[in-house]
């Protein structure tokens, strides 16, 4: 009986430090030069950031699922092209992390209006999480609503190296 305890107690101190050992945390930390430009480049799909005309790093994208043209509505599938800002920071998403985008600005706005239509929201840089790596399985690179999604490894990057009021600069 006396080995049948021992064996239980060590497996409850195996399952104790197991749960006390810290968790690697998704939010890292950048310290080079600072990120004073985002560039989509939505025809090569591409993500630059830049410190003023330096690459400083590059990421393969995948956009709205309807890729070819510029957001019109809520709905369109659709990543907008223009330029916005940085404007928040997601550590919870369900896309692991995600990077805010100041979409609407008030011209896209005015333009939804016209189609009787909302301009539509939260368009974000992200990671895949459970959708996106589902739609990798699939080998299907556009997938999103009209957000930008790198992959989660590469969110990570991104989300410690943007900074509220960035310009992102969206092209064709």
């Amino acid at each position: 009986m006396t080995r049948y305890f021992r064996a239980l107690f060590g497996v409850f101190l195996l399952g104790v430090l197991v749960a006390c050992a810290p968790t690697p945390s998704k939010i890292k930390t950048y310290t080079g030069p600072a990120v004073t430009m985002a560039l989509v480049q939505k025809s090569s799909r591409k993500l630059y950031l830049m410190h003023n005309n330096q690459v400083l790093k590059s990421y393969d994208v995948g956009l709205g699922y309807e890729p070819i043209g510029s957001k019109m509505f809520e709905g369109d599938g659709r990543t907008p092209e223009g330029v916005y800002f940085i404007d928040r920071f997601n550590p919870n998403s369900l896309y692991h992390l995600s990077v805010g985008i100041s979409y609407p600005s008030p011209a896209d706005t005015a333009r939804a209006a016209t189609y009787g239509l909302p301009a539509g929201r939260d368009i974000f840089i992200h990671g895949r999480g459970a959708e996106g790596a589902l739609a990798a399985k699939k080998k299907i690179r556009d997938w999103t609503a009209g957000c930008i999604a790198v992959n989660d490894k590469e969110i990570e990057e991104v989300f410690s190296m943007l900074r509220p009021g960035v310009p992102i600069v969206i092209q064709p």
